[in-house]
């Protein structure tokens, strides 16, 4: 980062890249906290819909790709950000990881939400000294995805875990704790190789029996199933695309 930076959220443009269920719950909850809030999605109605509603300041309609790359001159994004949080499926934020390099020429602060650390840690770890990385995972959700199912208060009193790298600085812990005070949730810290350990049991597991389950029932026994299937199996309405890459 530059020579006397220090991250002060009311005064720094934050950008979110995906607005679905996270993101968009994310954004509704930091605008006023921040200088000026982007939005960054490939899905161009997500954007019409974020800006209609006030959720953002100002929207892109960026699909990391490789024919993207030096598009806009000055890297690839239309704004400069203070601080760019990554709000998509794990295999996603991989990706967009590895292109920022050619998005980004200016140094930022890097945050995640992935559902899984320790692969994408990794990726942050190969990015140019001028990003400031540090990993991020809040543990709330619905299985209803998408910025129409967005709630400001998904994030109130859940756990919100940070697992730093060797390199984080103390600007990207403090650029951190201020998203997570901001939003309302409490702060944990581990290692990534811990967070992936517990969340495969408390998380991960829950969704694969809650999947067995719902796709092991006849649909004929249908008539007999109560309240005690339904919250037992509702994880399973999660869609796979989600989940694929967190079980890989």
């Amino acid at each position: 980062m530059e020579d006397g930076f220090s991250f002060a959220l009311r005064d720094s443009t934050v950008g979110i890249f995906g607005l679905g269920l996270m993101g968009g719950s994310l954004a509704m909850r930091l605008k006023g906290h921040c200088a000026r809030l982007i939005g960054f999605d490939s899905h161009l109605p997500t954007l019409q819909l974020a800006l209609s509603k006030n959720i953002i300041d100002h929207a892109d309609a960026l699909s990391p790709s490789p024919h993207r790359r030096g598009a806009r001159g000055e890297g690839g994004l239309g704004v400069r950000v203070d601080l760019l949080i990554i709000a998509t499926p794990v295999s996603t934020i991989i990706d967009i990881i590895q292109q920022l390099p050619f998005l980004i020429p200016n140094p930022c602060i890097l945050m995640d939400l992935g559902s899984t650390k320790t692969d994408i840690l990794q990726s942050m770890n190969d990015l140019p000294a001028r990003f400031d990385v540090i990993g991020g995972h809040p543990i709330c959700g619905k299985e209803k995805l998408g910025l129409e199912n967005a709630d400001t208060d998904l994030y109130q009193n859940a756990p919100f875990v940070i697992t730093p790298l060797a390199r984080t600085t103390s600007n990207a812990r403090s650029a951190a704790k201020q998203i997570i005070s901001a939003i309302g949730a409490n702060l944990i810290e581990m290692t990534a190789e811990e967070h992936d350990r517990i969340l495969a049991s408390t998380s991960h597991l829950p969704f694969l029996v809650a999947s067995t389950l719902s796709r092991s029932t006849p649909r004929d026994f249908a008539p007999l199933i109560g309240p005690g299937f339904r919250s037992t199996s509702r994880l399973a309405g999660t869609p796979s695309h989600m989940m694929m890459g967190i079980l890989k």
